[in-house]
């Protein structure tokens, strides 16, 4: 089967090579004559053109990478998802839509509105945008990128400097030789960097200063993929595109930075074929401690808009408080670094929000649209999908799995404590303990001794911890078991379902799905059979427990033992959940596909609705009921 693939790919890729003039303008005949490239459609979101060919071998260039769509008859976006094979492989979608695709049944769409900005933000021309002091800065790792980056600068509208820091002396001297041969570059300067820091430490150590005297900079990096059998460059052309390639983009960009002196950083929304949760925080809040002390930003927010792939244009003085302190290699960690948490990672996330902390404001451009925006809510555009959508989303998977908690049951009020809180006023009355918050910190804190105890290693369940509370307090351990039994009567109580993921649960079994449970979670298999009976789940499952098994999700343990059983089964397989960590990034570092949704919490705070933390009993009460009823769907569009 996979041999068959491979065949059809590559006499597809034989058939669309599209070398010369005659072979192009025969496609844009094909394509003009169907309506599926419309000139004027094109111009009226990307530029003006000389011609019509221009346009559309515009088109074929940018599509391989980027979410532009040649008329309102084919989405670029939805062919390419719906026919990965097609999008690994470098095809461009319409012409393989064209030529193969309808022939072979493949899944297409006229153009659809994913998201809609609330602003939009016109260029204006000026006679000043040109003498504007630019700085472009590359960090070059691969030596085949300084030919992409000196064709690409080649092209750009105005004189400018380069600043190059390079993995090596050859391209090193490589850059300093080709970028100086260029009409519009005035002086390039280089440096060999340590292999530290990534793409940030090199240009920080040694040009960051400098920087500061330029009204623009723009800072990108060669960026290859490895998967799939070849290398892949997509995200890399897709930010190229349009932070330095395209001129129509380039051009608007300098003009806004120019008219506009409120606006400190710009980027395109972030790549389109990342998951949907790429804007999250993920693990790296506690690597940006030190800038929040720093800097006095504010990271509370699960979401955050910021260059996925660190490459942007910037004010420097919107970065003066980084440009500003004086770094070293040492600075930065050594390598290897994780593919995800640490530093660097985090230093990525808070760029835009010391723009901000700083004054200016953050703007984007959105391909599928044409249009320069401030709204930041791009970054939740991924979470608008009808329960319809995402039922045609898994219905294919042979086995569908769903967390629990804020997945398929939510809590009345929310707060996953509140059950506890409850119990720890009952024991206030009863003698045990000053107050209820009191009790719920002693009785969290012997939870964490209990899993310290057994070195992270598998999981304890709330008899254990009750247990180890009773040794603690000198207390009969019947006691604390009763103390245990009444937690979770409190939550089995306030336990709700979830009512339109409870109905895909069942309309997945009736389809003939595996159903499974995972979750990680102190209370017993027992209990949990309980509460999902409570929310209505009456179709047979496969439940996992971390409490039951020892092993969980957040330490890979729990996914390391899926996949086997997953393998041994010979099924595809699917996982649903709303913790980005635990349920999407781990899940899908050991292979498994993953759908991420909202937690009530996420979906409140990207919904701009008040920012209320349910951290007393008070705003418990107050707000914990409307966020659960909110985040009852875990998506927008319910």
């Amino acid at each position: 089967m996979k041999s068959n693939v491979k065949k059809i790919v590559r006499r597809a890729q034989q058939s669309l090579e599209l070398t010369s003039k005659p072979k192009i303008a025969k496609a844009f005949k094909l394509a003009k004559s169907e309506g599926l490239f419309d000139y004027n459609w094109y111009q009226e979101r990307y530029g003006q053109f000389p011609h019509e060919l221009a346009a559309f071998t515009d088109y074929l260039d940018k599509s391989t990478s980027s979410n532009v769509n040649p008329s309102a008859r084919f989405d670029t976006e939805f062919y390419q998802r719906c026919n990965v094979d097609i999008y690994l492989n470098g095809i461009s979608p319409l012409l393989h839509y064209m030529y193969h695709g309808r022939y072979k049944g493949r899944a297409s769409a006229g153009v659809f509105d994913r998201w809609l900005p609330s602003d939009e933000l016109l260029a204006k021309d000026s006679s000043t945008w040109k003498s504007q002091k630019i700085a472009i800065v590359l960090h070059i790792y691969y030596p085949d990128f300084v030919d992409k980056f000196v064709d690409t600068v080649r092209c750009f509208p105005t004189s400018l400097d380069i600043f190059v820091t390079a993995g090596t002396g050859n391209i090193a001297k490589t850059s300093k030789e080709k970028f100086s041969k260029l009409n519009n570059v005035k002086t390039v300067k280089t440096a060999i960097c340590e292999n530290r820091g990534r793409n940030f430490g090199p240009f920080l150590v040694n040009f960051s200063k400098e920087l500061l005297e330029y009204d623009l900079m723009c800072h990108l990096h060669s960026k290859k993929s490895l998967y799939s059998g070849r290398e892949q460059t997509q995200w890399f052309d897709y930010l190229n595109n349009f932070l330095l390639k395209d001129k129509h983009v380039v051009k608007s960009v300098l003009r806004l930075f120019d008219g506009n002196d409120d606006l400190g950083m710009y980027y395109p929304t972030s790549f389109w074929m990342m998951p949907a949760w790429v804007n999250h925080w993920t693990c790296n809040k506690p690597f940006a401690k030190g800038f929040e002390d720093d800097w006095g930003i504010d990271i509370s927010d699960n979401f955050v808009n910021y260059p996925v792939g660190g490459m942007f244009w910037a004010r420097p003085k919107a970065l003066k408080p980084l440009l500003d302190r004086k770094f070293s290699y040492e600075d930065f960690p050594i390598e290897p670094l994780p593919n995800d948490g640490s530093w660097l990672h985090a230093l990525e996330r808070v760029l835009g929000l010391l723009v901000e902390k700083q004054g200016y404001k953050q703007f984007f451009y959105y391909p599928p649209q044409g249009k320069f925006t401030t709204d930041k809510s791009s970054i939740s555009a991924s979470y608008f999908k009808s329960p319809e959508s995402l039922l045609g989303d898994i219905q294919n998977f042979d086995i569908v799995s769903f967390d629990i908690f804020d997945t398929v049951l939510r809590r009345e009020y929310t707060a996953p404590d509140y059950a506890k809180l409850k119990l720890g006023m009952d024991l206030v009355k009863e003698g045990f303990f000053s107050s209820p918050e009191i009790f719920v910190e002693h009785r969290n804190a012997v939870e964490l001794a209990c899993r310290k105890k057994q070195n992270f290693e598998g999981d304890v369940d709330i008899f254990e911890t009750y247990h180890a509370l009773a040794i603690e307090k000198e207390i009969d351990p019947l006691i604390t078991q009763n103390w245990a039994e009444r937690e979770f009567c409190y939550d089995l109580e306030m336990a709700q379902p979830k009512d339109e993921m409870v109905k895909i649960v069942h309309e997945l079994n009736a389809k003939g799905r595996d159903i499974w449970f995972i979750t990680d979670i102190y209370y017993t298999k027992e209990q949990i059979s309980k509460m999902l009976r409570k929310i209505g789940i009456s179709v047979p499952y496969t439940l996992l427990v971390s409490s039951d098994i020892k092993k969980r999700k957040d330490t890979g343990t729990m996914w390391k033992d899926v996949k086997s059983r997953v393998d041994k089964l010979e099924k595809s397989f699917i996982h649903v959940g709303d913790n980005v960590r635990s349920d999407a990034q781990i899940c899908g570092d050991f292979g498994l596909q993953n759908v991420h949704i909202l937690n009530p919490l996420d979906k409140w705070r990207i919904a701009n609705l008040a920012d209320h933390k349910l951290d007393t009993q008070e705003n418990i009460l107050k707000w914990g009921k409307l966020i659960s009823n909110f985040g009852r769907y875990p998506f927008f569009g319910e």
